[in-house]
């Protein structure tokens, strides 16, 4: 399928009682059915990791980081991202959704800032709209970071 350059390619995750636009460049792999191992002693948005392809990659429950409400419960699907950080121990790391994520091409022009909120969750980039529909831009970066964090208090 080919696309404009005017275009953004993303993907769209339900996170609790929010959407999440992700950019495709990111996201390594959507895996269906995954056993997460428990981590002891991390926050409660950190419940674990995964195995991926030789990988401990550690699993963020955005919903609970941002307080977004609690993803239906149910089968997790996973997102694994590429991390952004340039941490060699932290190449990855994955988001947890209950829904299966979407693949969309958003015009550039019709991406707009929403700035209808002062304070965004923890988390939180941005907050956008994609014509009617509002997303939220996490700050992958800043999640990484929580992530490295988290796990060097238990280490």
């Amino acid at each position: 399928m080919a696309f404009k350059s005017d275009e953004i390619r993303g993907v769209m995750i339900q996170s609790g009682r929010e959407r999440l636009l992700l950019p495709n460049a990111t996201v390594a792999e959507v895996l269906a059915k995954v056993e997460v191992q428990p981590l002891e002693g991390t926050p409660g948005w950190l419940p674990g990791h995964i195995a991926w392809h030789g990988w401990d990659v550690p699993l963020v429950d955005f919903a609970r980081l941002a307080g977004l409400g609690e993803d239906p419960p149910g089968r997790i699907r996973v997102v694994v991202l590429k991390a952004l950080g340039g941490d060699e121990g932290l190449p990855y790391l994955a988001l947890q959704t209950a829904s299966f994520p979407q693949l969309v091409s958003v015009p550039r022009d019709s991406l707009l800032a929403d700035a209808s909120e002062e304070d965004l969750p923890r988390g939180v980039q941005m907050r956008v709209l994609l014509g009617e529909q509002g997303a939220l831009l996490p700050d992958l970066e800043g999640i990484e970071q929580l992530v490295i964090d988290a796990l060097g208090a238990i280490a």
